[in-house]
């Protein structure tokens, strides 16, 4: 009788605990810790979204929790070039593409573009013809290969195979595009945006199109219709008046998508699971898969390659009848077993772009957190009259291009976008954790980490990108449109240079469909520029993770 009662009274006690915590927590999402005032009191004060559980995961990623890693090569370097030798790194909890960037879903972009920016109109034909991939990177003078110029982009028989003929600029480009469609998708469905005012050609033109980063910072200044009136969500207005937009604060500002760094796709690549297990960390892995071999060693398909690679001299898939990998050039995504944080073809099929800026070493000595080299700080230009601040949306007057090294031309900003200036001495004053905008050359290309400091010339200091080429001593070309409309074309036919290596190559990771087995360990590195494409590089984008690091909380062991 005596243990019943003190049962009873526990399971009273546990109760009243329970609903003790359940009143605080309740107090403390409607009621501020801070001042005491209520929060999203409906007689206005701050609001503040207190639902808030955690980030969504967005269309075609997959999430990639962080942990520590060894960076680098670390079976036989047998180049013996030094290049990524072993670092330890910490890689933050990120989104990664499934799947490479494909045919279809680089089509769609393209259609987009085409209808919101008619080519046939002078003043945005480079728009689109800026973002078309180049076809020709198939040709071989020794070779036939017409057919894959002619369809490998649009029939539909290669929609769900690896783009390719995109360089890194276009792959940037393509980032930020569908950052604000699926951005556009995520306001209309919280009510900020009107259901169907994403329908390119009609109601999104070239004057009237959505840029989350201008919604964000002036939201009266982007995506109005013909009459000037801005397309806002229903469940937002009063008396048919816009009275509120989705702000950070609300949680419904979709995170952009973006390349991944260097170290992230290394992480990825490797599918080192058992660090979120373990807490642990190892570097002996060779390849995406467990196993220092090509082949699988599963009985029911065994023998069978794990990856689209070239085996051997004239072996891009094996012998006629039967073939070891399924594919001569590209194949279609998740042909093959995915790792183990279910990403597909992190060895072989196509190499990809990466963001960073490409150096011969990574500099572990002064980050091993979060490691990117390529950081080029800018902000939002603004415009002060008569004490009114009022930020620079560009109009489709005011679009701006770049001819690249190659001649081609495309825009480095369209209309409804925010123009952007690089960070200067109010950002930078006094800071120690950064005192320019262009860090692409910091300790490695840079005035102080030269041996030949004292030969550079003062005005050197100007051009981020001078001071590289001196220090690397890479070509340099000039490309210059004319008055009448032609390109002044100089090709540096200098014997005296030793590298390729400037502020505008990038790192492209992976084997591809026409590499060797070398070349599908994660941590190998190489470097093209950033404004040319080849047929065996594609890309996949990456999205930030904010809040926790981890989706599923830790649960304490025995």
């Amino acid at each position: 009788m005596k243990s019943i009662k003190i049962s009873r009274l526990f399971f009273i006690v546990a109760v009243s605990a329970s609903i003790t915590a359940c009143s605080k927590s309740s107090n403390y999402a409607n009621s501020s810790r801070g001042t005491g005032w209520k929060i999203n009191a409906k007689e206005g004060g701050f609001q503040y979204n207190t639902k808030f559980k955690e980030q969504e995961t967005a269309p075609g990623l997959v999430f990639v929790e962080g942990g520590t890693f060894t960076m680098g090569k670390v079976q036989d370097d047998v180049m013996h070039d030094w290049n990524n030798s072993p670092n330890q790194q910490h890689v933050q909890s990120f989104y990664m593409d499934e799947t490479e960037v494909t045919n279809m879903m680089y089509l769609e972009y393209l259609d987009w573009v085409k209808r919101v920016y008619p080519p046939n109109d002078p003043k945005f034909s480079a728009i689109y013809y800026g973002a078309l991939p180049d076809t020709l990177v198939w040709r071989n003078r020794l070779g036939y290969s017409e057919v894959l110029v002619e369809n490998y982009l649009r029939h539909p028989a290669y929609g769900n195979y690896p783009v390719v003929g995109v360089s890194w600029l276009q792959a940037t480009q393509y980032a930020k595009w569908r950052s604000d469609r699926v951005a556009e998708m995520g306001l209309q469905k919280e009510g900020y945006l009107e259901k169907g005012s994403n329908v390119p050609g009609e109601i999104v033109t070239a004057s009237s199109n959505f840029n989350i980063n201008t919604y964000v910072n002036a939201p009266k200044e982007t995506f109005k219709d013909s009459l000037g009136v801005h397309l806002g969500g229903r469940g937002n207005k009063r008396n048919d008046s816009l009275v509120s937009y989705a702000t950070r604060e609300t949680g419904a500002i979709q995170i952009s998508y973006r390349l991944p760094t260097e170290s992230e796709w290394e992480y990825a690549a490797l599918g080192l699971t058992e660090l979120r297990e373990y807490n642990i960390y190892r570097g002996r892995k060779k390849y995406p898969w467990d196993g220092q071999y090509t082949r699988t060693g599963e009985r029911r398909i065994k023998g069978d390659q794990l990856a689209n690679f070239k085996q051997g001299k004239g072996d891009y898939g094996g012998i006629a009848g039967w073939s070891d990998d399924g594919a001569d050039i590209t194949n279609e995504v998740m042909s093959y077993d995915p790792n183990d944080f279910g990403i597909y073809d992190m060895a072989g099929n196509v190499a990809e772009w990466v963001a960073d800026v490409y150096r011969p070493i990574v500099d572990d000595e002064f980050s091993d957190f979060a490691y990117y080299r390529g950081n080029v700080y800018t902000k939002n230009s603004i415009t002060e009259d008569g004490g009114v601040i009022s930020f620079n949306v560009v109009g489709v007057d005011d679009i701006e291009y770049d001819t690249l090294s190659n001649g081609k031309v495309i825009a480095k900003i369209l209309p409804g976008q925010l123009k952007q200036v690089p960070v200067d001495e109010n950002e930078t004053y006094l800071r120690t954790n950064f005192n320019t905008d262009d860090n692409r050359n910091f300790r490695d290309g840079d005035k102080q980490s030269s041996r030949y400091f004292d030969d550079f010339e003062e005005g050197d200091e100007a051009g981020s990108d001078e001071i590289t080429r001196k220090m690397y001593d890479s070509p340099k070309h000039l490309v210059e449109p004319n008055e009448d409309g032609t390109l002044n074309r100089e090709y540096d036919k200098s014997n005296d240079r030793t590298s390729l290596i400037n502020d505008k190559v990038r790192v492209y990771k992976g084997g591809s469909w026409k590499d060797r087995e070398y070349w599908l360990d994660p941590a190998q590195r190489r470097f093209y520029p950033e404004d040319m494409a080849t047929d065996f590089i594609g890309f996949r984008c990456a999205m930030s993770r904010v809040g926790s690091k981890s989706k599923n909380k830790k649960k304490k062991k025995n």
